[in-house]
């Protein structure tokens, strides 16, 4: 079979096409560079400039609110717990690149789901690149996000984003679409525009299973903190890393260790939030 047809020179296609886009629109990955770095190292100062004592009591206090007394507890033992082993820089680090790709997510996923789910042929083209998406390796969005822009934080936060988005759309379209048909049929009845009736009755409707598509989109985002830390990112994931590759078993479980406390963290408070907002209705 190999003889009978030539190899078609895909790789070569893309390597092309890359370069082209790297040329042509290397004024816009620049604007794009400068401002993502910006947002991830502004919000890292402020968290940095907060006192670690001062932090911890913010998000215990945050926890204990939305979520209940035992992640409040868990926090409060888990965050003493990172400062103490010196983690506190790499976890404001981690914790700056992940809330600077989920707030992206957001920007893009919630409106892209919105538009999806009052437009079929909208939802029939993005369905199956969500699909492509959700089933391509993680270490393969780094590629491209390399030659775009360079090393460092920013091709972390777009893999992140690249990687952690589909959850936010798909459930917000699942969410819109499962809103009853009863009750649109009545805002219908009542002369509601489609816009009022989006604003005012499906999206609070569909706003807990929204909440559990960022929730999916966070936990996305941090499982990707160790990956982008081959690209130059800075964090736990960064620690992780050099753990695995000078064999230092202890540091990079520590660092581990970090990670996960952040991300039971993370899920449990908006894990909650859903719950309460499902609650409230």
């Amino acid at each position: 079979m190999e003889g009978l047809l030539p190899k078609l020179p895909l790789a070569s296609w893309i390597d092309t096409f890359v370069d082209w886009l790297t040329v042509t629109f290397a004024f816009i990955f620049d604007v794009i560079t400068v401002s993502l770095e910006g947002i991830v190292e502004g919000l890292f100062a402020v968290l940095e400039f907060i006192p670690s004592y001062i932090l911890i009591l913010l998000i215990v206090l945050l926890a204990w609110k939305i979520s209940s007394k035992g992640i409040a507890l868990f926090a409060l033992i888990g965050l003493f717990l990172i400062d103490n082993l010196g983690y506190w820089e790499g976890m404001l680090e981690t914790v700056s690149l992940v809330l600077t790709a989920v707030f992206i997510t957001i920007v893009i996923g919630i409106p892209l789901g919105i538009w999806a789910s009052q437009k079929a042929a909208v939802k029939q083209v993005i369905t199956p690149i969500l699909d492509f998406m959700q089933t391509m390796p993680a270490f393969v969005y780094l590629i491209p996000a390399i030659f775009f822009f360079s090393i460092g934080v920013v091709p972390g936060v777009v893999a992140s984003v690249i990687f952690a988005v589909p959850p936010t759309i798909r459930l917000t379209i699942l969410g819109i679409q499962q809103v009853p048909a009863d009750i649109i049929e009545a805002t219908e009845a009542f002369g509601s525009t489609t816009s009022q009736r989006l604003l005012k009755v499906q999206l609070p409707l569909a706003m807990p299973t929204i909440m559990a598509g960022i929730n999916q989109s966070i936990m996305l985002a941090l499982s990707m903190v160790v990956i982008a830390s081959m690209v130059g990112s800075p964090g736990l994931g960064a620690d992780v890393y050099r753990a695995v590759t000078q064999i230092q078993i202890g540091k990079g479980f520590e660092a581990g260790l970090a990670i996960v406390v952040i991300a039971i963290i993370l899920d449990r408070i908006t894990q909650n939030i859903g719950i309460k907002k499902q609650g409230g209705k």
